[in-house]
């Protein structure tokens, strides 16, 4: 079977991964969709960091554990190099802390390796288009965590003021406070000022808590 034509707007990547089986079969199955330009791969922070610097292309999927460091290590170097890469964190690990570290890096998004094939491929052009991207696995997971302590998850949302609950949405949706600063033209200071309200209201102590409790009072809403 031939390779399909890769597309005049083709997402450039970089795959940086540890297992050589993992690369090679995110690159089989990415490279059947003309959606994706494969650059080059690395599999390790060092490599990973000076293969991004060289191709600078649209997209790095990064793993999180790598031999001489994390892909929160290599996040953080990419974001500093001012250069229009964006993180894409694709991951085994479904912990909520290495979620936080990873957007706290930079990331600008947060996927498991468990995700289907056409999944990630519009994930990646998602991430591409400026969008943030955070697997619905986490949040659900959680959301089990938080939810036996949060019986009045409505009324606590309702309790944030507009400005908060329009800081707290645009973080459910994954996105960094640098982000959410640019969207609401606020001073990215201010977004953490109100991000420390909206963590007081809410009762919990990281952004994916606040994000899923905001997932839970949206789907809770009556039609």
């Amino acid at each position: 079977m031939s390779t399909p034509p890769i597309a005049a707007t083709a997402v450039s990547i970089v795959i940086v991964d540890d297992s050589e089986v993992v690369r090679a079969g995110l690159t089989a199955l990415l490279s059947s969709s003309p959606q994706i330009k494969i650059l080059s791969e690395a599999g390790d922070v060092a490599g990973g960091v000076a293969t991004v610097l060289h191709h600078k292309p649209d997209v790095v999927l990064l793993d999180i554990r790598l031999p001489d460091g994390t892909g929160f290590d290599a996040c953080r170097t990419i974001c500093r190099a001012n250069i229009d890469t964006r993180v894409l964190i694709l991951t085994s690990v479904a912990d909520e802390e290495m979620v936080d570290n990873a957007i706290r890096a930079g990331a600008h998004g947060y996927l498991l390796k468990e995700i289907n094939g056409t999944a990630l491929v519009q994930s990646i052009v998602d991430i591409a288009a400026g969008k943030s991207i955070l697997d619905p696995a986490i949040t659900a997971r959680v959301l089990s965590l938080v939810r036996s302590n949060t019986p009045t998850t409505r009324n606590l949302i309702d309790g944030l003021s507009p400005q908060e609950s329009r800081v707290l949405a645009l973080i459910a949706e994954g996105q960094t406070n640098k982000e959410v600063a640019q969207a609401m033209n606020l001073a990215e200071k201010t977004v953490k000022n109100y991000l420390s309200t909206v963590f007081e209201k809410l009762h919990v102590t990281r952004r994916t808590q606040a994000a899923a409790l905001y997932v839970q009072s949206q789907s809770s809403k009556p039609i």
